[in-house]
C-alpha cells in the first residue's frame, strides 16, 4: 500500500499522469521538478489539491533528492533526458536518484522505454525475459543504466523497471514522437509525422500507463523486475491523423519524416538528429506481452484509440 511518493520530473508526460493517479487513490505526493512556475501551473491543471506538495531541486543532485523523498513509500523516477544527452546523462542522473533512495531506504519505480531490446524477432508480442541485444547509442546506455539500476549492493533499495512502447495522451509533450503531430494537428496547422505512416505501431495511453505504473508500485512482490506497460494495440499513422483530424475538424497537411528530414531539422533542434538512430522502430515496431501484469494484477486498462486520440485532441484544443 502506498501512503507517501515522490514523482520526479513530475511535470513531464509520465509524471503529470503518475501524479494524478497518485492524487486519485489518496497517497500523499511531492511533485519534483525544477522550475517552480512550472510546477506550480501543474498543480493548477490538477485543480490544486490538498495531497500535493511541490519542491524544487536538481534530479542529478542526490542531496535534493534525499530531501524531497523525506516519509515516502516510493519515488517514482520518470525525469527524462533528452535524446542528444542521453549518452552522458542517463547514468549520472539514476547514479543520483539510487544514493538518495538508498539513503533514504525507499523504493524505486523507474519509467524506461524499449530501446534496450534492439531489433526484433519473429516472437511478437515479446514479453519481460526477450534478451537484450540494443544495438544503438540509446538502446546501450538505456541498458547500462538497467544493469545499474539492479545491481547488488549494500542497503540496497528494491526498485522495478516498467517499460512503455511509444506513448500519447493531453500530456505528452512535444518530445515525444507523437507529441508534435497531434499538437499540430489540435492547433489547426501543418504537422509531421515521425516515421513510416503506413506500419502500424504499438502506442500506450499514458492515463492507462500511469493507472498500471501505480498498480504495481503498490505490490511488494512486484520489485526486483522488469515490467511491460502494452497499449491497447497497434495503429498506422495514417489512421491516427484520419481519427484526429475528425476530432479537431481541421484537415491540414500531415506529413511523413524520415531520415533525411530528421538530419535537416537536426541542424535546428538537436534532438531531431538524435531520433535517426530510432527509425527502425518505425519500420519494424515491437509489441510487449502485457500477461505478466494480467497474472498478477488483472486486466490491462485498454482505452480504445478513436477514445483516446479524441480525448487528447480536444484536451489540447481547450488549452
Amino acid at each position: 500500500m502506498l501512503n507517501k511518493a515522490l514523482v520526479l520530473g513530475a511535470t513531464g508526460g509520465t509524471g503529470t499522469v503518475i501524479i494524478a493517479e497518485l492524487l486519485k487513490r489518496g497517497v500523499e505526493t511531492v511533485a519534483f521538478g525544477r522550475s517552480m512556475n512550472k510546477l506550480e501551473q501543474l498543480a493548477g491543471v490538477l485543480g490544486n489539491p490538498t495531497g500535493l506538495q511541490l519542491r524544487t531541486g536538481d534530479v542529478f543532485n542526490s542531496n535534493d533528492v534525499y530531501e524531497a523523498a523525506q516519509g515516502v513509500d516510493v519515488i517514482f523516477h520518470s525525469a527524462s533526458i533528452p535524446y542528444h544527452e542521453m549518452s552522458t546523462k542517463l547514468l549520472p542522473m539514476g547514479e543520483a536518484v539510487m544514493q538518495a533512495a538508498n539513503k533514504r531506504g525507499v523504493k524505486v519505480v523507474a519509467v524506461d522505454g524499449i530501446y534496450p531490446y534492439g531489433k526484433r524477432t519473429d516472437e511478437q508480442p515479446i514479453d519481460e525475459n526477450y534478451p537484450k541485444h540494443p544495438h544503438t547509442r540509446k538502446g546501450k546506455v538505456k541498458l547500462e543504466f538497467e544493469r545499474m539500476f539492479f545491481s547488488p549492493g549494500p542497503n540496497q533499495v528494491k526498485g522495478m523497471i516498467v517499460r512503455l512502447p511509444d506513448y500519447y495522451g493531453p500530456t505528452a509533450n512535444e518530445a515525444s514522437y507523437l507529441g508534435s503531430t497531434l499538437a499540430s494537428i489540435a492547433s489547426g496547422k501543418p504537422g509531421m509525422f515521425i516515421g513510416n505512416m503506413t506500419v502500424p505501431r504499438e502506442y500506450v495511453y499514458l492515463p492507462d500507463a500511469a493507472v498500471m505504473m501505480v498498480e504495481l508500485a503498490g505490490r511488494e512482490e512486484a520489485y526486483g523486475q522488469n515490467w511491460n506497460i502494452p497499449g491497447a494495440g497497434v495503429i498506422s499513422g495514417r489512421d491516427i491523423v484520419r481519427i484526429a483530424r475528425k476530432a479537431s475538424g481541421t484537415s491540414k497537411a500531415v506529413l511523413p519524416v524520415g531520415a533525411v528530414g530528421l538530419s535537416i531539422l537536426g541542424v535546428f533542434i538537436p534532438v531531431m538528429k538524435e531520433i535517426v538512430e530510432m527509425l527502425y522502430l518505425t519500420k519494424e515496431p515491437l509489441r510487449l506481452s502485457g500477461r505478466k501484469y494480467e497474472r498478477l494484477i488483472g486486466p490491462i486498462p485498454s482505452t480504445s484509440f478513436e477514445e483516446g486520440i479524441t480525448a487528447t485532441i480536444h484536451s489540447l484544443m481547450s488549452r
